[in-house]
């Protein structure tokens, strides 16, 4: 208990309310029912025989089962004649898809609880040189793909199990219930809303692991000297003075005069060399 609230009050479980943290838990919780819906299945198929001359009937039970080698399940249908009952097997072997999906669940689980143990306690060595980051990348990347090509198989090995299952499927392999003295009825079918749910849950395990990718991402720094920095505000021009100011566009004053304005020249001599009267007195004489 002193070591959860030293944990707690050191601020070590921060990293669960960040998006790197919280997505990391989501994805060991959602593999937990993606195998757990997938692995742990078992219905059955009950079929019953009655025959029609004895009026003997019996209920067979037909197990399906985890991980759906259907070729090996079979029932026995008994004889109506009094012969040896005959064995009748379900078409397929959808093994291979299933135990993949389990697998990577299974596999996908463990690195998720493995990492957030990590993120949890052993952040500094994770982040030390950036080869956490980097190995994360890589698995998570990995990871994503694994769910999407587990998640394609298992859903179309699914669709595969459900079209096997069928009664009319079954009954093409039985040839004791073509006579017209037995007769064969589907009392109960397999219920498949499990495994159905279990594709769900691998599809959202897909989303969860190719989300993830960005969010390892940014903790590699890979992506930083891409990012460019928002533009800073626009400098402000000064305004040019009222008087003594050059034109912005170059224009010369017509008067030659710093200014831009008419400045009279008293004094100034005249074209013999004699100094300029005022122009004031000039009118006067």
């Amino acid at each position: 208990m002193e070591v959860l609230n030293q944990l707690v009050a050191g601020g070590q479980f921060r990293v669960i309310k960040e998006p790197l943290g919280f997505v990391k838990l989501l994805e060991w919780l959602f593999a937990i029912f993606a195998f757990g819906t997938c692995g742990s299945y078992s219905g059955q198929l009950r079929v019953s025989v009655e025959c029609t001359e004895n009026r003997s009937h019996s209920n067979l039970d037909v197990p399906i089962a985890y991980p759906f080698r259907l070729h090996q399940v079979y029932f026995r249908v008994p004889n109506c004649q009094g012969g040896e009952p005959e064995k009748v097997f379900l078409v397929g072997d959808y093994s291979s898809s299933a135990e993949f999906f389990v697998t990577v669940a299974v596999f996908a689980f463990l690195y998720a609880l493995g990492a957030t143990l990590v993120y949890l306690f052993l952040q500094d060595k994770y982040r030390q040189g950036n080869k956490g980051p980097v190995i994360d990348l890589v698995v998570t990347g990995t990871f994503a793909f694994l769910w999407l090509g587990g998640s394609c198989a298992w859903g179309k090995g699914l669709a595969d199990v459900k079209a096997a299952t069928e009664w009319s499927q079954v009954l093409e392999g039985a040839k004791t219930c073509q006579h017209k003295e037995v007769v064969c009825h589907l009392l109960q079918a397999p219920v498949t809303s499990g495994l159905n749910t279990s594709v769900v849950f691998g599809f959202l395990n897909l989303v969860l692991w190719t989300g993830n990718v960005w969010f390892v991402f940014k903790e590699t720094g890979w992506g930083a000297p891409f990012t460019r920095a928002p533009p800073g505000p626009p400098e402000k021009q000064a305004a040019p003075e009222a008087y003594g100011a050059p034109d912005p566009y170059g224009v010369p004053d017509p008067y030659g005069a710093p200014g831009g304005g008419y400045q009279p020249d008293y004094g100034a001599p005249d074209a013999y060399g004699a100094p300029a009267a005022p122009t004031a007195f000039a009118n006067q004489m």
